[in-house]
């Protein structure tokens, strides 16, 4: 508990930071920078993923997609209860060299924590049954796109504390990829302004 409560507090101070120091302003209502609901469906395997913006940076994330947890007692590569809260850092260096940052593309940091279910494991070296659950606390740093068409990729790398039920605690890295289409309507780029 002390962890994650640590890992909290550096993130919300990092955030008041980051949040006191924007440019960028929206025209309308709504959040500035981010989308504030996006809903992706997942094309390399079943899943889905549905993010929303809470702050100018900052957003909540849930979904059920293929990860890969390994740590000292072994791997585990199948399908994961994800849940991030993302902070993304860099709309605004993307904006001043005129990227995309529509559908939240932009680079970001996120306390994580994953769960992996014995059952929905592809392959696995931890038991020779199946009867195990993990779940992995930590940080992750991530990049997410989203092109014109819809088409999004992620791609995080995380350490962590891993958790185990049926199975030894450990501490080691995670991996998540993921390429799917949001199915949300996006923001057009000529809703933000920069004001230098």
């Amino acid at each position: 508990m002390t962890q994650r409560t640590l890992l909290f507090c550096c993130f919300l101070i990092a955030t008041s930071f980051q949040l006191s120091a924007q440019r960028l302003q929206e025209r309308g209502t709504g959040i500035i920078n981010l989308e504030r609901h996006q809903f992706t469906i997942n094309l390399l395997g079943p899943g889905f993923r549905y993010e929303f913006g809470l702050l100018r940076n900052v957003s909540v994330s849930t979904s059920f997609t293929p990860g890969l947890a390994t740590y000292q007692e072994g791997y585990t590569f199948g399908f994961a209860w994800h849940t991030r809260i993302r902070y993304y850092h860099n709309f605004e260096n993307r904006l001043d060299i005129n990227k995309n940052i529509v559908g939240n593309s932009a680079d970001y940091l996120a306390p994580a924590m994953s769960i992996f279910w014995g059952p929905l494991q592809i392959a696995q070296d931890l038991r020779d049954d199946k009867d195990f659950a993990i779940a992995f606390y930590g940080g992750v740093y991530g990049i997410q796109r989203t092109y014109r068409s819809g088409f999004n990729f992620n791609a995080e790398f995380g350490l962590g504390y891993y958790r185990g039920d049926g199975v030894p605690n450990g501490y080691g890295p995670l991996v998540n990829f993921t390429f799917g289409w949001v199915a949300t309507k996006r923001k057009s780029k000529d809703r933000f302004l920069n004001l230098d």
